[in-house]
């Protein structure tokens, strides 16, 4: 089934999805390809699950290439705006979804693990809005999408790096949907809930069981992945400065 035609709401579009190896950010990639945006699939270190998603995208008559790089690094964002410029004109929507997961006291916490995390999904987040958004005015408008994550916002022991993180992601979505609105950029924050995915070794064993979400179940990727759709497609447009929350309920606004 081909993807890239012209009735595809996304098609014409291209989006850069990082941390776009697995589990969400592959599925976002994913979602949007099937609408029919082109991808440009950024990963940090494995090659190989980059390169898969891409795979996927084009079996289903999608676009897409791959770009690796480490976001927290200054130069890297640059880099990754200038190869979407070179493959598919510039961007539209950019997903920041890398973000690195540790479990570690407050009081064990050295502060270089502290600005590790920091630097991956705030930093990063700040990086690439200052590479990618000049293409998006120039393009028109568009789309920023960060994700969160519910820890933020009910506290999770062992975790304050990752919480600190996010809060600051939501504050850094605030801000610059007031800034960018004139450029026609909506800005807007996803917070997931408990999400079944594959989780690495450092990440530790889930914070939150089933038994304190009340609709008494994990979510899906997929389910993840079609809010992100949502924000950054033709229905989204009047969506700006927003945290949404995808939790089954674990925690109300």
């Amino acid at each position: 089934m081909q993807v890239a035609t012209q009735d595809k709401a996304l098609h014409g579009k291209v989006a850069l999805v990082t941390g776009a190896g697995k589990n969400i950010g592959r599925g976002i990639a994913l979602a949007l390809a099937r609408d029919g945006a082109a991808i440009v699939v950024n990963g940090r270190a494995d090659k190989a699950a980059v390169d898969a998603v891409v795979g996927e995208i084009e079996a289903l008559g999608g676009k897409a290439v791959a770009a690796m790089g480490d976001v927290s690094d200054p130069a890297v964002p640059p880099r990754l705006a200038a190869e979407a410029a070179k493959a598919f004109g510039g961007v539209d929507i950019l997903v920041s979804n890398a973000g690195l997961r540790r479990q570690t006291s407050f009081l064990d916490m050295s502060f270089e693990e502290w600005r590790e995390i920091m630097s991956v999904a705030l930093d990063g987040a700040f990086l690439l809005g200052k590479a990618i958004i000049p293409q998006m005015v120039a393009r028109g408008g568009g789309a920023f999408v960060a994700l969160s994550g519910v820890s933020t916002h009910v506290g999770t022991s062992n975790r304050c790096h990752v919480s600190a993180s996010k809060s600051g992601l939501e504050g850094l979505m605030r801000a610059l949907a007031i800034e960018l609105a004139p450029h026609k950029v909506t800005c807007n924050a996803l917070a997931p809930g408990a999400i079944d995915t594959a989780r690495g070794a450092a990440a530790g064993p889930r914070p939150v069981g089933d038994r304190l979400i009340p609709l008494k179940r994990f979510g899906t990727v997929d389910e993840i992945a079609a809010m992100v759709r949502l924000l950054v497609g033709p229905e989204g447009t009047f969506i700006t400065g927003q945290t949404i929350h995808v939790n089954g309920g674990e925690f109300l606004t």
